[in-house]
């Protein structure tokens, strides 16, 4: 099927990009889903710090490329091997996909998946495909998903279902900066209840750390910023948390 996408051929172009243009809307072909591939209709696609890592070149990539991966959508079209999600199930996609057999995998932690790790760093999908193509020449996906597009082909292993009540738009977010966040929160700094946590900088991966020390029980989180707006948005964050009518919160701004 042919579709539009944002394209990028070149990366550390001279700033600011609204007028260098990094990415141009293009015509590109896409192939139906393959072995354990799902076709999904892009609903919501973020902009993530990732996707402007790889735009100024900090994080090389092979071009021709179409970038995006926080995103949720529809899926559209199953491929073989694929039995547990239908056509019409509500899905957020993941950065890291997971094959489920390699030692990661099998430890329970998906996101180390070796296989997957190798094929985001090739530009292909978990398995080494590539979906994208545009006059009969490869062009690469973004870390197995590619979400600046109309649609995508991804691996069985980069999607999660969710619940149809959840906003597309805030669906996408659990694709990167709530699973970033929370999980560098619960997951690397392990923290426990009663623990007194720090989190610098209030972005989005910074407000979902602020999200997920406050779910690990701490006693006391301290948010820092340097922009005031953030750390409104912050105070309005933590009253999400569960815990939070036993934590005391500050919310710092940073004269540094």
């Amino acid at each position: 099927m042919k579709m539009k996408a944002a394209v990028i051929r070149e990366m550390g172009l001279e700033q600011p990009y609204e007028k260098s243009r990094p990415m141009q809307i293009e015509e590109v072909d896409l192939a139906p889903p393959g072995e354990r591939e799902v076709l999904v209709q892009i609903k919501a696609a973020s902009l993530c710090h990732s996707d402007l890592s790889t735009v100024n070149g900090d994080r090389p990539r092979q071009t021709p490329m179409v970038l995006g991966h926080e995103a949720a959508g529809v899926v559209v079209e199953c491929g073989p091997g694929v039995n547990d999600i239908k056509p019409g199930d509500h899905v957020a996609l993941v950065f890291a996909p997971s094959c489920g057999e390699c030692i990661p995998c099998r430890e329970g932690h998906p996101g180390r998946c070796e296989p997957g790790q190798q094929s985001n760093a090739a530009g292909t999908l978990l398995g080494g495909t590539i979906r994208l193509s545009q006059n009969s020449e490869p062009v690469y996906h973004h870390v197995g998903v590619s979400a600046f597009a109309e649609y995508c082909v991804v691996n069985r292993g980069s999607l999660v279902k969710i619940d149809e009540k959840l906003p597309f738009d805030e669906a996408a977010l659990f694709g990167c900066a709530v699973l970033t966040g929370v999980g560098a929160a619960l997951n690397t700094a392990q923290v426990f209840p009663g623990a007194t946590v720090a989190v610098v900088g209030l972005g989005g991966v910074g407000l979902n750390a602020v999200f997920g020390a406050l779910v690990g029980g701490a006693s006391q989180v301290i948010a820092i910023d340097v922009h005031d707006d953030k750390l409104e948005l912050a105070k309005i964050w933590a009253r999400l948390a569960p815990s939070m009518q036993k934590t005391t919160t500050q919310f710092n701004r940073s004269r540094t």
